[in-house]
């Protein structure tokens, strides 16, 4: 398979190790500044480009990527909401493809699964409160990160009880009712880690996924670009259509 890579920090190096180890070609890297390469005959020639950048760039590079015919699986956060959710499907509807996830790890996107359960079997009883925690290494620009997100309105979508999430870093006020407070700490060289907490009067249900290292996002990816290269177009996808865990 034919892969163009976008974004050429730590985790387009990583996806670029994975996808030689499993026998892919790289036939196109583009990095800031580099834009151009858009138009060249080797992005053209992917048969899917694998994006990770930042988010002020996020939008635009999956865009030109779906107008050159390349389906692209991104792992940027912090882009893909309201009008831009919208203008993605609406490039899709027109025969583009694209596979968002907030974090490939098959692990992380199984301990999502796990996580609904629980909020659907909590989320009605009242004695329990969630609460939840994410740490990452100190280069990750936004905060609380993608997949804390992602888990929370997971959250939010099985226990109506709650309808926001509220980044409780750093704050000392009392937490509404109905939001559920993420705590997000920047520490050293930590990959992820990802813990939700459900306390009641006589016990605390703890759900906890710690990344090792990158190899498990990298390896995520380059499967999704796998699946995406053989998906009917047309469609946004995540990493549960990889999977297969919808809930």
């Amino acid at each position: 398979m034919k892969i163009a890579i976008i974004g050429y920090g730590r985790m387009g190096h990583a996806v670029e190790q994975e996808a030689l180890k499993r026998g892919h070609e790289i036939v196109c890297v583009i990095d800031l500044g580099g834009e151009d390469l858009f138009e060249s005959d080797g992005f053209r020639s992917a048969d899917v480009a694998i994006e990770f950048s930042v988010p002020a760039a996020g939008q635009s590079n999956v865009s030109r990527a779906m107008e050159a015919g390349v389906p692209v699986v991104c792992g940027t956060t912090g882009w893909l909401d309201g009008e831009a959710l919208s203008a993605m499907r609406d490039a899709c509807a027109a025969g583009g493809s694209l596979l968002h996830s907030s974090n490939f790890s098959p692990g992380v996107n199984i301990t999502m699964a796990a996580s609904r359960l629980l909020a659907r079997l909590l989320g009605a009883r009242a004695e329990y409160s969630v609460g939840m925690e994410e740490t990452h290494h100190i280069h990750k620009l936004d905060h609380p990160s993608g997949t804390a997100i992602a888990i929370a309105d997971q959250i939010c979508a099985e226990a109506p009880r709650y309808d926001r999430w509220m980044d409780t870093t750093g704050v000392d006020a009392p937490v509404p009712h109905d939001a559920i407070p993420i705590e997000c700490r920047r520490e050293g060289e930590v990959p992820g880690i990802h813990t939700v907490t459900w306390q009641g009067p006589s016990d605390i249900i703890t759900l906890r996924h710690e990344a090792l290292n990158r190899d498990g996002f990298a390896l995520g990816a380059v499967l999704a670009a796998e699946w995406l290269a053989k998906a009917p177009r047309g469609h946004v996808y995540s990493m549960a259509d990889v999977l297969g865990i919808h809930s």
